[in-house]
């Protein structure tokens, strides 16, 4: 038998048959390393959504590539000799496989790259890290890009990739010349929902279980039954095939109105006219070429108006693009930014619902049911609430991390370290997004059910999404007093009497001790 040649390892988010780790894959000399671990269940508590979704797309892949001839050595969750770890586990296969060497593509995650990195040096066994060709910016290009650059800002950015790309230019410009005129059509894009709400919106793409994900869903309840969430509405796509297809349904539904309302929320709606499709592409099942391609046409077609496709284009060609540069960038160091010295606990109710807060109740509970909420879900409710509460960054970067079925720490942690919670005190965002319930107010009907008043700040009926604004105002008084986008509201804190912001002040206090919000009987 002749020696293994090459050894390629794959992750559960590297679920690309062209990826550069196969790049002259050789059946006959080569071979394929996967595995189930529950640490990675278990490092932050990953739901139950988010633990089926990988299990089952990576068990999925694993037959693609037996289907490709390429080799595999795959150890499952419930195998015998499971060692419980991605680096204990490669560990002991590589001590009987015993290839020459190690080739992966950039992992997602800092943490993972430095253990497989330690288990190689090690094993004394040579390691090449190639570059993930499903993103279209390199690191270097990332970093061309920022050369000379005195602050990060993703509109730039977004402006370069399109020209360089050429995404929706006008086809006889010399210049580079954007369609309609504009870049961004982000001002087009903030519209509520009617106020009756709408009689009819497109269903959900969704992937009934099948033979293998009803093996895993098994499986979770059995050995990981302690992780939040639940797996009853189970229906993410788990193949390239299923990706593909809801890719196409996003398209014709959706993608029209998307622009209009993807700033909405709804109660007990949770997919609107929303894509659906950041777990797909973050686990490499769709290319975000094809995804671009997909949307661009649709506006060329007359299917879909050019707000749409431009705002939803941004969130891939410029948003997702950015994020993963910051990431790569700023980490190890990222990770451990606490710029505005945040220190509060995560209440216990954002692991079940349990609060009386309606907005924040129905967000945490749809994350737990089905692991997704929709990106002003994510950064004006459950993220808004953790800044102004003062919750200390890490908490809510594992809590994030765990709950959301598309969560991979290179494009999250970015999202919520940065752009959600400020703590990296203006590196990614140009202010923080803090606001009171009024903004919640005005994109949702949930301040109607609920016993909350957004407009009032203190007394038993204020809104703490507004008390807890007004008392971050206070707190970080002397730090915001000078910024150019925050002086205004610094400003209006002279509107309250010395009386109002201690009321403000005590409430605040009340909250961060969680005497308001629980409901014990949720």
């Amino acid at each position: 038998m002749a020696k293994l040649r090459t050894l390629v390892i794959v992750l559960g988010d590297q679920l690309n048959l062209d990826a550069a780790a196969f790049d002259g894959f050789d059946p006959a000399l080569d071979a394929v390393w996967m595995a189930e671990v529950t640490q990675e269940s278990t490092r932050y508590g990953s739901s139950k959504q988010r633990s089926a979704l990988f299990l089952s797309a990576m068990r999925h892949f694993a037959l693609e590539l037996q289907a490709a001839g390429r080799a595999l050595h795959y150890t499952k969750l419930d195998a015998p000799r499971n060692a419980g770890s991605l680096d204990t586990q490669l560990a002991a296969d590589l001590e009987h496989l015993q290839p020459v060497q190690l080739v992966m593509t950039q992992p997602g995650e800092w943490r993972v790259l430095q253990a497989i990195r330690a288990v190689a040096l090690a094993m004394n066994l040579p390691l090449t890290v190639r570059e993930d060709r499903h993103f279209l910016v390199s690191e270097g290009n990332f970093a061309d890009h920022m050369r000379g650059r005195k602050a990060l800002r993703m509109e730039a950015f977004y402006r370069e990739q399109r020209k360089r790309f050429r995404v929706l230019l006008e086809e006889d410009s010399k210049e580079a010349r954007p369609l309609g005129g504009r870049w961004n059509f982000d001002t087009d894009n903030r519209n509520p929902l009617p106020s009756a709400g709408l009689d009819l919106h497109p269903a959900r793409y969704s992937t009934p279980p099948d033979r293998i994900t009803r093996e895993v869903i098994t499986l979770i309840e059995q050995q990981l039954a302690h992780l939040p969430g639940s797996l009853e509405h189970f229906a993410w796509p788990v193949t390239r095939v299923q990706a593909l297809q809801a890719l196409q349904s996003f398209v014709n539904a959706r993608l029209p109105l998307f622009g209009q309302y993807q700033d909405a929320m709804w109660p007990d709606e949770p997919w609107l006219y929303h894509a659906h499709l950041s777990a797909a592409l973050n686990l490499k099942l769709l290319d975000p070429r094809e995804v671009i391609a997909a949307a661009e046409q649709a506006y060329h077609a007359g299917q879909a108006p050019l707000a749409s496709v431009e705002g939803f284009i941004r969130q891939i060609l410029g948003w997702r693009e950015y994020v993963r540069g910051v990431y790569w960038m700023q980490m190890p160091a990222y990770a451990d930014l606490n710029a505005l010295d945040a220190g509060q606990d995560l209440p216990a109710w954002y692991w079940n619902g349990a609060t009386d807060f309606a907005c924040l109740r129905d967000v945490i509970r749809q994350t737990l049911t089905h692991g997704y909420a929709n990106h002003i879900q994510r950064l004006m409710v459950v993220g808004l609430y953790a800044l102004l509460l003062g919750v200390q960054p890490r908490q809510i970067h594992a809590w994030f991390l765990a709950v959301y079925v598309d969560a991979v720490e290179w494009v999250e942690l970015p999202n919520v370290l940065g752009m959600s919670q400020y703590a990296d005190g203006g590196l990614m965002a140009s202010k923080p997004y803090a606001a009171t319930g009024k903004y919640i107010q005005r994109m949702s009907p949930y301040c109607k059910t609920c016993r909350y008043r957004p407009e009032q700040k203190t007394g038993e009926a204020a809104c703490p999404f507004t008390t807890l604004y007004w008392d971050f105002l206070l707190r970080h008084e002397q730090r915001f007093a000078a910024h150019p986008r925050m002086a205004l509201q610094i400003k209006n804190l002279g509107r309250l009497s010395d009386e109002e912001k201690q009321a403000v002040s005590q409430r605040a206090a009340a909250l961060r001790l969680h005497e308001v919000g629980h409901d014990t009987l949720a």
